[in-house]
């Protein structure tokens, strides 16, 4: 490992609503995490389109570096870039960004989602790629850049390596995040010439294939002669954050299971093989790419959104009803009779929750909740039951799925803070519940950084053993 065995890294993890730049710093061998900067991000209109505001994201990005090498007396080895899936940019031969990129709320997808459906029909395309059909995925936007005019041999990059391709690395596509596009071989690790052929695109557009922890060239982007940044090298780490949170569980064996709990709920295990069966799509299960050239087998299941639209439609003002308080608060009231289906698709939507929780409920011939501030805590326990017997069924198909006999369940993310949702979880399925951090993905990004640095870049073993050091699971 370049310099010390215990280098500063930096992490970025770009998320929907607010992007975090990380720095891992050591003290006496002893490592200290510090959040440097964190802006906000969400989407914006233009015209009818929704896009990325990528100036925006780049020019907080040159922010938030240029703070971590403010802070460091010691070069700076590395950094490493993940975020969310599906969106990507549109690059020219100096591979800057020929327009904002779209983002995957926008509709434009619709169309092309029906249009491959009458190609291949959504159970047969799991069959040939392992990944769930998702409008939102890369292969529709990029079918919906063809109708739109875009020629195909344009090249794209995810986010996350845009972003390092920005800072001077070059331009690829790094395992776990590919795997989102719909356009990947899992079992050969390759992009799948027969799915780019299905849907009209261009193979000649994708970037190189590169296994989790490439080593991308060094940073150069311009920032001023911080010397601490003038031998950092650019790390492919796995770019997609639900990846990277995994690859923050230090947990060895085949008897544990992985919950994501945010916005959304994604819950599963790894896996060295995919399982690509009518069984397991029909079942709303997914293959995606995992460090380690392993598999995170999942599903996607609602999860926090729920609570936040809620408290959006009855709580104007923010602070109403503090987290910790509300949680208290549901944990008093009774619990309730009847449980929410949580992924009913209305339950999906934004907007106007309480109001859609209360029409499941009328359908089910089950009594209305006061549509006020004070009935916030009868709302959250409900969520909270209902969630955790969603997380018991899926727990049950996953075990019918893959043969296995699960005893432990880890939790990350921001919903591993929510002391009686892990409660319930626990009480429902049986398992013994630990819990991470909540930002995990950063330390599943400097994990995969250090692992790399020291000449391992794809090892479960080392990948663990960095993010033992840098964190630990414990009893929820």
């Amino acid at each position: 490992m370049p310099g010390s065995d215990f280098p500063n890294v930096i992490a970025i993890d770009l998320g929907a609503e607010s992007c975090r730049v990380s720095l891992l710093r050591w003290s006496e061998d002893k490592p200290h995490i510090e959040l440097v900067h964190r802006f906000g991000n969400s989407p914006i209109t233009v015209g009818a389109s929704v896009h990325w505001n990528l100036q925006h994201i780049l020019n907080e990005l040159d922010n938030g570096l240029m703070r971590c090498a403010e802070r460091c007396a010691e070069p700076i080895a590395s950094i490493g870039v993940d975020g969310w899936a599906v969106d990507y940019v549109r690059v020219d031969r100096q591979l800057s960004a020929l327009s904002d990129p779209y983002c995957y709320r926008d509709s434009r997808t619709e169309e092309t989602f029906a249009e491959m459906e009458g190609r291949c029909a959504s159970v047969e395309l799991f069959l040939r790629n392992g990944v769930q059909p998702l409008r939102i995925n890369t292969l529709y936007q990029l079918m919906a850049d063809k109708k739109a005019g875009v020629p195909d041999p344009v090249p794209w990059a995810n986010l996350p390596e845009y972003v390092l391709a920005r800072f001077g690395g070059r331009l690829v596509a790094e395992y776990t995040n590919a795997t989102h596009t719909g356009l990947v071989d899992l079992r050969k690790h390759a992009w799948n010439k027969e799915a780019f052929d299905l849907a009209g695109l261009s193979i000649d557009a994708a970037p190189e294939l590169v296994a989790t922890g490439t080593d991308l060239g060094m940073f150069r982007d311009g920032l001023g002669e911080s010397t601490a940044l003038s031998q950092t090298r650019l790390i492919a780490v796995a770019c997609h954050d639900t990846a990277s949170a995994v690859a923050a569980i230090p947990i060895e064996g085949d008897d544990w299971a992985y919950l994501s709990s945010g916005t959304w709920s994604l819950l599963g295990t790894l896996l060295e093989a995919p399982i690509m069966t009518s069984e397991a799509g029909a079942a709303g299960f997914t293959n995606l790419g995992a460090a380690g050239n392993r598999i995170c087998f999942h599903k996607n299941l609602n999860g926090m959104w729920l609570l936040k639209q809620t408290m959006l439609q009855l709580c104007p003002e923010p602070d109403m009803w503090p987290m910790a308080e509300l949680v208290a608060a549901a944990e008093a009231v009774e619990a309730p009779e009847r449980l929410l289906d949580v992924d009913d698709p209305p339950l999906l939507l934004s907007g106007s929750m309480a109001s859609r929780i209360n029409a499941q409920r009328a359908r089910l011939g089950t009594s209305q909740l006061e549509e006020h501030t004070s009935a916030m805590p009868q709302f959250a326990s409900l969520i909270f039951h209902s969630l955790a017997n969603r997380y018991a069924e899926t727990l049950r198909d996953l075990e019918a799925l893959t043969g296995q006999r699960l005893k432990r369940l880890a939790i990350v993310g921001g919903g591993s803070l929510n002391q009686f949702l892990n409660r319930l979880t626990s009480e429902v399925t049986g398992l013994d519940i630990f819990c991470g951090v909540a930002e995990s993905a950063t330390i599943g990004n400097f994990a995969v950084q250090l692992a790399s640095l020291e000449g391992k870049p794809n090892s479960p073993a080392r990948i663990a053993h960095w993010a033992r050091t840098l964190t630990s699971l414990h009893h929820c």
